[in-house]
């Protein structure tokens, strides 16, 4: 049994982020092992979940993980953990357009089977309040919500109003917290600042966090809440040994490899000292990514290496392929641009032939340009920021044999960015999109698979096989 909530909220910016990172870091200063999670696929709010826990943010999403993935994934992360906290998306049941729960919060805690605590922005309320919570409470018998925490209250007069509205709510108050400056975290155009751009700030801010959730809510309550879920009976996401060894010394991937049609083949065996070198990208600059893109890297037979664009001026030594997934190279544009060497580096590496899969900053970085300022020019593309913001989830087909998918495969992926590309696709697109409108877009050159589109390769473990099996 994993004991485990779900940090949910009427709508976003309620408090969903404060609370739940707080919660983590006052329960992991309490010497418990927390697990953290986040529904959907933002990769901003776990960099601060990692650091009030020390493990891992995961992601949990039934959109391109599929719901099948769902308690799985879970397991595999809160593997050895005494608790698990789980971070909502945006209102808790708003979930991918037009397609009714899926991917929403509330089906997340349904496929978990756990509790849901509510944060309410209680701010501009007093008794309409209970009228919101037994709402939410009531609209889907399937989901428990278990108590509440009023966020954002300003006075104890408003608290006492608050109070006894829900008193014969049924839902337990279990935390009352006022607006404390302290606890604010910075935002910009895509969200909060990530943890990498702001390490000390980000520490000083969880900690006022934890103070603030120990300060106002019922911790014990909240601990036995979590302890009341059930037991789950799935068995944990694997994303495969790394290296599985024969009695004769030889080593088997622990995932099919993929020939060149896309069809799984029989793993080939490979010596240990033959593990292709994967260099993914990292720093302030490259901070997107699922924690279980190294993992299937790794148990598919590659050795990863990280490596921060605005500080190295080469690849790792080695390198046979390279990942470069998404962040905000906008913001670092001067200082990627003046890295000219490492910018050789990775033009060399693309005209080599070797694999390359970029996503979102990756795709900026691989251009020609980048608000003018010259990029790595593997892709005949200028880059740009906009005023408009593209979000959401993506149905993709691959228009292109790559090192990612052969032609034809089906991938669901998520855009979310501030940027323009021109030409948006390349003479080989990478994706064909059908929502929100028809349209291709990437590049696939040569080894390069380069796209807004991010996708999470827990849904389809087989890009991870491909892409290792062409770098080796």
């Amino acid at each position: 049994m994993v004991a485990r909530l779900v940090i949910a909220a009427p709508s976003s910016g309620a408090g969903k982020t404060t609370v739940a990172t707080g919660l983590m870091a006052a329960f992991a200063g309490r010497g418990l092992a927390v697990s953290p999670h986040k529904v959907g696929p933002d990769y901003i709010d776990p960099g601060y979940h990692a650091l009030a826990t020390g493990r891992p943010g995961r992601n949990l999403d039934a959109y391109m993980c599929g719901t099948g993935q769902i308690a799985p994934l879970f397991l595999h992360g809160a593997r050895g953990c005494d608790l698990a906290v789980v971070e909502g998306v945006m209102g808790l049941y708003d979930g991918a357009a037009d397609q009714g729960e899926l991917a929403s919060t509330a089906q997340v805690a349904k496929l978990l089977k756990a509790p849901v605590v509510l944060v309410v922005d209680a701010s501009s309320q007093s008794r309409s309040v209970a009228a919101l919570v037994h709402g939410f409470a009531s609209w889907d018998p399937e989901v428990r919500i278990g108590g509440v925490i009023l966020n954002k209250v300003a006075t104890d007069r408003h608290e006492h109003l608050l109070r006894e509205a829900l008193g014969g709510s049924g839902v337990p108050v279990l935390g009352v917290l006022r607006r404390a400056p302290a606890v604010a975290t910075p935002s910009r155009h895509l969200g909060l600042v990530p943890v990498a751009e702001r390490q000390a700030a980000a520490v000083e801010a969880v900690a006022a966090q934890a103070e603030q959730v120990l300060a106002g809510c019922d911790m014990e309550a909240l601990l036995a809440l979590a302890r009341s879920a059930p037991d789950m009976h799935d068995d944990p996401w694997e994303p495969g040994v790394v290296e599985r060894l024969h009695a004769g010394g030889s080593v088997v991937p622990a995932l099919p490899r993929a020939s060149s049609g896309g069809t799984p083949v029989a793993p080939a065996e490979r010596t240990p000292t033959a593990r292709p070198v994967v260099a993914v990208a990292g720093g302030a600059a490259f901070t997107f990514s699922y924690a279980e893109h190294t993992e299937l890297l790794r148990a598919a037979g590659a050795e990863v290496v990280t490596f921060d664009p605005l500080r190295d001026e080469s690849l790792p030594e080695g390198t046979s392929g390279l990942v470069i997934g998404g962040g905000f190279p906008e913001m670092y544009g001067a200082e990627l641009s003046a890295n000219e060497p490492l910018r050789k580096a990775v033009a060399e590496l693309a005209a080599a032939g070797a694999p390359i899969a970029a996503e979102c900053a990756g795709l900026l970085y691989l251009a020609r340009s980048l608000d003018g300022r010259p990029m790595c020019g593997v892709l005949d593309a200028d880059a740009r920021m906009s005023e408009r913001l593209t979000l959401g989830y993506r149905d993709a087909v691959a228009v292109s044999d790559s090192v990612l998918a052969p032609a034809g495969a089906r991938m669901r992926g998520h855009e979310f960015h501030r940027t323009v590309i021109e030409p948006g696709a390349g003479a080989q697109a990478a994706w064909g999109l059908r929502q929100p409108e028809r349209r291709v877009e990437g590049f696939v050159q040569g080894g390069v698979h380069a796209s807004y589109v991010h996708t999470h390769w827990a849904g389809s473990p087989e890009a991870a096989a491909r892409f290792v099996e062409h770098c080796a």
